[in-house]
């Protein structure tokens, strides 16, 4: 059965980051909404895709199935090579701490916790011992530019060293995958620029970022970039706009 959008592929030999082979996510009605068509997509190491589209078009949920934080109602997902259509609760939550880092556009870190505390928490999970917890959180610190604020709370901090926290707290799992949710709309354009910069740094290393952007100016700095609209991916040729 044919699907109702294709996108992407780039050298058959390499094992997808992601694969999506008929993916879809319908809600029960009534009236039931098709919150993501049937997709195949193959994401390879190494890629930094852009998704975009307006508003309630799809792409919160789409990067919620990759982030294994929602369930597909069809098709298989394989997240570095592991199929993950069966497998439990547990084991998803599992693999979503050792494989994915998300960046949001609110930060979500724990206030009364330091910097340094609020990278180390999140892996606690994944069951590191702390000695290592704590050696990953400060390199990944240090990684992103805050060498001097380990020991600050996020209330002392900018926008941008929130962000950049909430990138090494990302980064310290050592993912297979970040997934960024407009992760620079609350800052201003000098500070934004700052945080593209350390993303495309990361991509440079070898990083595979996906990241959901209404900015056209963003999107343009991902290797590829995807449309969704009423839950339908297309490959975007660009210069993209908002509709």
């Amino acid at each position: 059965m044919a699907t109702d959008t294709v996108v992407g592929a780039a050298d058959a030999r390499e094992v997808p980051v992601i694969e999506f082979d008929g993916v879809s996510l319908t809600y029960p009605g009534p009236p039931e909404v098709q919150a993501l068509r049937r997709t195949d997509l193959r994401v390879f190491r190494g890629e930094y895709m852009t998704i975009v589209g307006p508003s309630g078009s799809g792409k919160s949920t789409f990067l919620n199935v990759a982030g294994l934080l929602d369930r597909p109602t069809g098709g298989r997902y394989l997240l570095d090579g592991v199929d993950t259509g069966e497998l439990p609760e547990s084991r998803r939550a599992a693999l979503r701490g050792a494989r994915i880092g998300f960046v949001f556009q609110s930060f979500h870190l724990l206030p009364h916790r330091s910097a340094i505390e609020n990278v180390e928490l999140s892996m606690v999970y994944q069951g590191i011992p702390r000695a290592e917890r704590l050696a990953r959180a400060h390199r990944a610190l240090v990684m992103v530019g805050l060498r001097h604020r380990v020991r600050a709370l996020p209330s002392t901090m900018s926008g941008g060293e929130r962000q950049r926290v909430a990138i090494a707290r990302a980064l310290a799992g050592r993912p297979a995958l970040m997934l960024c949710d407009e992760p620079t709309g609350n800052l201003d354009s000098t500070t934004a620029e700052d945080i593209l910069v350390l993303l495309d740094y990361l991509n440079s290393a070898g990083m595979t970022i996906m990241l959901i952007t209404h900015d056209p100016s963003v999107a343009a700095r991902g290797t590829r970039t995807v449309a969704i609209r009423d839950g339908l991916l297309t490959e975007q040729a660009r210069p993209w706009a908002p509709a």
